[in-house]
């Protein structure tokens, strides 16, 4: 098959991480602040990435932060700043959203493109161009944006981009027969776990899910058996190795940041596609954007 727009995409997210992380520094004034009561919204992918920030924000202790699907915010809680994030800024429930809120609230989008119709009604907009895709398929926008937030929170981003370059050397040939995965993990992981899961299904047309790793023994390990994989991004409650072990399923875990243990899933994702025959850069029934008409 030809070369992908999207492989070339998950190889770059170590030089996109420092580039965002260069940019901390401008960003972070219009970024949530310390104590602020702060909702992040998304749709797919970017909603993904907003519950990961969600729980890396509260854990630090900067303040409450909620996480919703751009069709799913509540609009009633008094909330300080509303952080959206769209890589077109064209998807619709993010527009309508932004529209909605108007002033009543300090609303910042992140995005790809710097004059699309969401960042009209945002009041503050952080545009990451660099990080922007020609594939249907997020990978860089997503975890750029991530890096960018986790810089904001005092993370050491360069960490995550040396990691992150590990991870794109780290075989996956040995997973490709599998016929179904679970993808698990604990924290600010679950929201990546979610992300992992999502694009393998999107690419590849495969059988993929995702859960918080303590909840997976509450049902989902029923699926386990020879020939699945159970991957974790981050670290693992104790014994569910053993646990996945018994079942006859492979578990695959690796020494990374949950950050750079998605760029591994994404690779898996990529190649699997490619062993099945599949555009993994026009998913099937996928857009860009979703945008829908009245």
């Amino acid at each position: 098959m030809p070369a992908t727009f999207v492989a070339a995409e998950l190889a770059s997210q170590p030089a996109s991480w420092r580039t965002a992380a260069a940019l901390v520094p401008e960003f972070s004034p219009v970024l949530p602040q310390p104590g602020e009561r702060v909702a992040v919204v998304g749709c797919g992918t970017s909603w993904f990435i907003a519950m990961s920030y969600a729980v890396l924000r509260e854990q630090a202790g900067f303040g409450i932060t909620d996480a919703f699907a751009g069709s799913e915010f509540p609009g009633v809680r008094d909330y300080d700043r509303i952080v959206a994030i769209s890589r077109s800024g064209t998807t619709t429930e993010i527009v309508q959203l932004l529209e909605a809120v108007g002033e009543s609230v300090t609303t910042v989008l992140i995005t790809a493109v710097e004059d699309s119709p969401a960042t009209v009604p945002a009041a503050h907009v952080v545009a990451l161009p660099f990080a922007d895709e020609r594939s249907v398929v997020q990978t860089r926008f997503a975890t750029t944006t991530l890096a960018l937030l986790r810089g904001s929170l005092g993370h050491d981003v360069e960490a995550l981009a040396v990691e992150a370059e590990q991870a794109l050397t780290i075989p996956i040939d040995d997973h490709l027969s599998a016929d179904q995965v679970s993808f698990i993990g604990l924290g600010h992981a679950v929201g990546l776990t979610f992300e992992a899961a999502l694009k393998t299904r999107e690419a590849a047309q495969f059988w993929a899910e995702s859960y918080p790793a303590m909840d997976y023994r509450h049902g989902p390990i029923a699926i386990a058996q020879p020939g699945r994989l159970v991957w974790s991004l981050g670290p693992t409650p104790a014994g569910l190795p053993d646990d996945v072990a018994a079942t006859g399923a492979t578990f695959v875990q690796h020494d990374l940041d949950p950050i750079a243990g998605l760029v591994v899933a994404q690779r898996f994702a990529i190649a699997l596609a490619e062993a099945r025959g599949l555009d993994a850069d026009h998913p099937r029934s996928l857009t860009r954007s979703v945008i829908l008409t009245p």
